[in-house]
């Protein structure tokens, strides 16, 4: 079966009425998906930046649509220690930099031939709606229903439109067969495909994150690409009480270390490997030289661990 462009797909296959369930900010209003929402806070105040690295007009709106956020700044002007905030300066400019690499990732990947581009855990992406698209280009959006409904419903209420005729939701959980679903919705696994895990595998245990990369693999075609982000090993005390994460807990009620997954992270690049692709990681610091601004290292550093991963199916 498929589906249409602003369609939702609950767990059992079955279309979902845009914008209904979750409209009203309480699909995203804790947990897990409540960090969807800072992360567009961040975007949003970037955007306003003059020197932003990357723009997103619609960060904003879904912010204010969650009661919960309705504090949160929106625009640099609202954080008036700049970027030596450790929340909205520091953390927000590494979500920007975040934003601005696996972008350009993407968009490369599709330069190279990928015509189908999926979203694992796609949150509150917009990159269906502000990244140029070629007009055969497919965008498929994974994650839970109820947080694909918010997010329309919030993008209907300001008639937004998507810069591909192809964008289509999946609603449905990745602990489940979500591979089915993601064909029931037109993914054709014969096609190279540009796959993105942005801000997914810190929250998932590590069987589940083999299990993901796994079926990743298995309906990669040859030159496809996968990014991710990935966080290596348990950080210390000191790191765990690094200004980032205690200003996060304490100004937002999210408890960043508390969600992270405590399981021993498994060798994904190993895997991948072994599935014939091959794998570059990089520090989030390789990408503030490259472009130029972005977060430095420091001591005690909450980013240190962070890699992204960029990986290639020949």
């Amino acid at each position: 079966m498929s589906v249409g462009a602003t369609e939702t797909l609950d767990p059992a296959g079955t279309p979902g009425t845009p914008g209904t369930p979750g409209t009203d900010g309480h699909a995203v209003a804790e947990g897990v998906a409540l960090t969807a929402v800072l992360v567009a806070a961040a975007r949003a105040i970037e955007t306003h930046r003059p020197d932003a690295l990357a723009r997103d007009p619609y960060a904003e709106h879904f912010v204010r649509a969650v009661p919960a956020a309705a504090d949160w700044p929106l625009h640099p002007q609202d954080v008036p220690a700049g970027e030596a905030d450790p929340l909205w300066g520091r953390l927000g400019r590494y979500f920007a930099l975040r934003t601005r690499a696996l972008d350009d990732q993407l968009l490369r990947a599709v330069q190279l031939g990928a015509r189908q581009v999926v979203l694992l855990g796609a949150g509150l992406d917009a990159r269906a709606y502000r990244l140029d698209w070629p007009s055969d280009c497919a965008l498929y959006e994974i994650d839970r229903p109820e947080v694909l409904a918010f997010k329309q419903g919030v993008l209907d209420g300001i008639e937004a439109r998507p810069t591909t005729p192809h964008r289509v939701t999946v609603g449905t959980d990745l602990r489940t067969d979500w591979a089915q679903a993601l064909t029931d919705a037109g993914f054709r696994p014969d096609r190279p495909t540009a796959w993105l895990a942005e801000g997914l595998l810190l929250y998932l245990p590590g069987t589940a994150e083999r299990e993901l990369f796994a079926t990743v693999a298995r309906l990669s075609a040859p030159g496809s690409t996968l990014a991710y982000e990935a966080k290596l090993g348990i950080e210390s005390a000191a790191v765990r009480a690094n200004p980032v994460y205690t200003a996060t807990r304490d100004r937002t009620g999210i408890d960043l270390l508390a969600l992270f997954d405590a399981d021993p992270r498994p060798d994904t690049p190993a895997d991948l490997r072994a599935h014939g692709w091959s794998t570059t990681d990089h520090t989030p610091f390789e990408f503030t030289r490259h472009y130029g601004r972005g977060p430095l290292p420091e001591p005690d550093d909450t980013l240190a661990a962070n890699r992204w991963v960029f990986a290639v199916r020949p």
